[in-house]
């Protein structure tokens, strides 16, 4: 009888020197309980600033429990961190209205096709017999600096052979089939075409006077670029603290696909890849003060990209 005494007096001891922290952090009784997440929340909280505590379940609702000494302590602590996390998570951004563009996207990389083959042929224009496409359309460093500037563009456009083509139809065809779905086909294939412009010719300013370089490469990864981008600021507040995500991501991928291969131009993609970043940060900056039908531009933009293809070839072959 006297060891049952001495027991109960020891646990109303132990449970006078530990006291509960009110579900709403203020001083006084309360009869709610602590939601289990909150509960969890709070304790990782308490043990990472090394303060004593515990949760118990008294009368069917959860308690944390802290010792006396450590109580106002505890519970500054515990309002700083609701205070950081109000609001928290953000809800989801508006979601985006997409575009049904793949069937462009594939006449697109057909029309690519098509012209690789007709730079394979014994073809005769404007006096060339025949048309050598490589050597007038090629990115050559110094004929670039020196104001031959639709090389920037015809390069994109010429291949070395069948696995070049094919290698950039399958990696481009992934990003520029999302790019196409979430800015609309002009929108999207101008940009692209700006991004593989403008690293062609960064990637000039740095290489030697005698350097050349082909493909859609730098287009290609001019579209990671901007998709990497796009998503970074669509989904920023969301990301919070690792909004740079999408751009490592991307990184990520520029390493593994775009700095292999005794023949890759690691410049041009690198560039490329760096415009794409450029271009999405203006386009976003654009995109939100804009006010015209979307539709409209669209259209108006994918003619512009397609003139623009044509009439430096154009000028290429005068």
């Amino acid at each position: 009888m006297m060891k049952s005494m001495i027991d109960d007096k020891r646990i109303e001891i132990e449970l006078l020197d530990w006291v509960p922290i009110p579900p709403g952090l203020k001083d006084g009784p309360s009869d709610q309980t602590i939601p289990k997440r909150k509960l969890k929340n709070w304790l990782l909280v308490l043990q990472s600033r090394q303060i004593p505590c515990r949760s118990e379940k008294r009368n069917d609702k959860w308690q944390l429990l802290v010792p006396v000494d450590q109580y106002q302590n505890a519970c500054q602590e515990l309002q700083q961190y609701e205070i950081e996390n109000r609001n928290w998570p953000p809800p989801p951004p508006v979601e985006r209205k997409l575009h049904e563009n793949t069937t462009s996207t594939i006449w697109i990389f057909i029309l690519l096709a098509i012209f690789h083959n007709i730079t394979r042929q014994q073809t005769n224009l404007f006096g060339y017999q025949p048309v050598n496409w490589f050597e007038l359309g090629n990115a050559h460093t110094e004929k670039i600096l020196q104001g031959e500037w639709w090389r920037l563009i015809t390069a994109l456009t010429l291949h070395s052979g069948v696995l070049h083509l094919l290698s950039n139809i399958a990696l481009g065809g992934i990003f520029m089939v999302r790019l196409c779905r979430l800015l609309g086909s002009g929108r999207a294939w101008f940009l692209v075409l700006c991004a593989g412009t403008l690293g062609n010719f960064l990637n000039a300013l740095v290489q030697s006077p005698d350097h050349r370089s082909i493909g859609a490469s730098t287009a290609v990864f001019g579209a990671v670029g901007l998709l990497a981008t796009i998503n970074m600021l669509h989904f920023r507040s969301n990301l919070r603290h690792r909004w740079p995500l999408p751009i490592a991501a991307a990184l990520g991928l520029l390493a593994l696909l775009g700095a292999g291969g005794e023949n890759t131009d690691i410049g041009a993609h690198l560039f490329g890849f760096v415009s794409g970043i450029g271009l999405g940060l203006m386009a976003d900056y654009f995109i939100r003060g804009f006010k015209h039908p979307w539709e409209q531009v669209n259209k108006g933009l994918a003619f512009l990209s397609a003139t623009l293809v044509l009439a430096v070839w154009w000028i290429a072959l005068k």
